[in-house]
């Protein structure tokens, strides 16, 4: 694996990752209703770390491989939408638009983990972690804009 490759996506997933220290859970997260099953708080930014890990992995090892151009535009639709969501959601305190954000980034990191797949299996089963966590992620946001409708900041998308 080429390990200037690995630092630049490893950077761009970083970037994805800083909208995490920008737009903080704060307060308003704190006081909404969730469901039982809700990791605790300090298992966000250890799954985040190892993801990134091997998200970046699995991007340098397919993108100097012939035939990635699709794979890489997926790749890049995937980290775009995943730095879209915590502003979203966090941010905004629309847990409708952060749902629908999280229903096109999951599409996406299917869509990448298929087309890496199709280069590198092993570029693509890097991204099966990122898939389930995407996955459950999916499941909370729709869980606790479910149990927070009357919210003010939850109507609408």
């Amino acid at each position: 694996m080429d390990l200037l490759l690995f630092a630049i996506f490893l950077l761009a997933c970083v970037a994805a990752g800083a909208t995490g220290a920008l737009f903080e859970p704060g307060d308003w997260y704190k006081r909404l209703e969730k469901p039982g099953w809700t990791p605790p708080d300090w298992v966000f930014p250890v799954a985040w770390s190892l993801l990134y890990l091997c998200i970046a992995a699995a991007a340098a090892r397919a993108a100097p491989l012939a035939g990635s151009g699709y794979a890489m535009a997926f790749f890049a639709l995937q980290i775009a939408l995943n730095t879209l969501w915590t502003p979203v959601f966090f941010g905004l305190h629309r847990m409708g638009a952060g749902l629908i954000v999280l229903i096109a980034l999951w599409l996406s990191v299917a869509a990448t983990l298929v087309a890496f797949w199709q280069l590198d299996w092993l570029a693509g089963a890097l991204f099966v972690p990122y898939l389930i966590w995407v996955t459950i992620a999916g499941a909370l946001n729709f869980s606790v804009w479910r149990m927070n409708s009357a919210t003010p900041a939850s109507e609408g998308a």
